[in-house]
């Protein structure tokens, strides 16, 4: 540690880190060695130890892209990719560091695909993986429960500010990630009004003439399909 950080201000904050307690379910234990999972000290720690590892990327031809302790390396053929993975595990011994057994791996993406930074890759397309598009899914319906007084202008407005900030960082997957969220979110607001109207069940059917897509354009809904297709044409300027 010392031998990358000469800032003593930064060396006693990493230490207050690492001895500091932690309270996890109303018990308090100290980490005995590194940072619990998820800690904010987490990726300063990824990039003083890891930035050896950039180095020799580099110097090997690696095409590496790192994100704190992510990380991955495009090849382009099985052989250039067991080299790959031999240079990174020789140097994770070295370092007295450990790949994370599963994912590990080596993937042909002509047949198989990965994940990485909350994006599926496949077929030289990318889409928010599983559990992304899951944590937006319970944000949503948190947003828009039917049994809420909550007017239709508070639900958008708070989900708007939701959307924008989720297609802000998914906005890089492909076009038909979008359209099925949009139908989705509207059928969750047409199940409101439909509550709001003294009606059960979610809102299918009549509803999509009695509030018709463009209803809730004029209502202000941000739209991912339409947000992503004017991302898409600022790209191409």
């Amino acid at each position: 540690m010392r031998a990358k950080v000469a800032d003593g201000r930064v060396l006693a904050l990493v230490e207050a880190f690492l001895k500091a307690g932690v309270m996890e379910d109303a018990a308090h234990w100290t980490p005995e060695a590194g940072a619990p999972q998820g800690a904010v000290l987490s990726p300063l720690l990824s990039n003083i130890y890891l930035d050896s590892l950039d180095r020799l990327a580099s110097e090997r031809g690696l095409e590496m892209t790192r994100y704190a302790d992510d990380l991955v390396v495009l090849c382009r053929s099985r052989e250039e990719a067991d080299r790959a993975l031999a240079t990174v595990k020789e140097w994770s011994e070295q370092n007295r560091l450990t790949l994370h057994p599963d994912k590990t791996r080596i993937v042909d993406l002509e047949t198989e695909s990965f994940d990485f930074l909350g994006y599926t890759f496949f077929h030289g397309k990318r889409k928010p993986r599983k559990a992304s598009l899951g944590k937006l899914k319970d944000a949503v319906r948190a947003l828009t429960p039917r049994n809420t007084g909550r007017s239709l202008r508070d639900a958008i407005v708070a989900l708007n500010r939701r959307l924008a900030g989720w297609f802000a960082y998914f906005k890089h997957s492909h076009q038909w990630t979008f359209a099925p969220l949009d139908g989705w979110i509207r059928m969750r607001l047409r199940s409101q009004l439909r509550r709001h109207k003294g009606r059960e069940g979610r809102g299918r059917g009549a509803d999509h003439q009695r509030w018709p897509n463009r209803f809730f354009a004029a209502q202000g809904l941000y739209s991912l399909m339409k947000a992503h297709a004017l991302a898409r044409q600022s790209s191409l300027r």
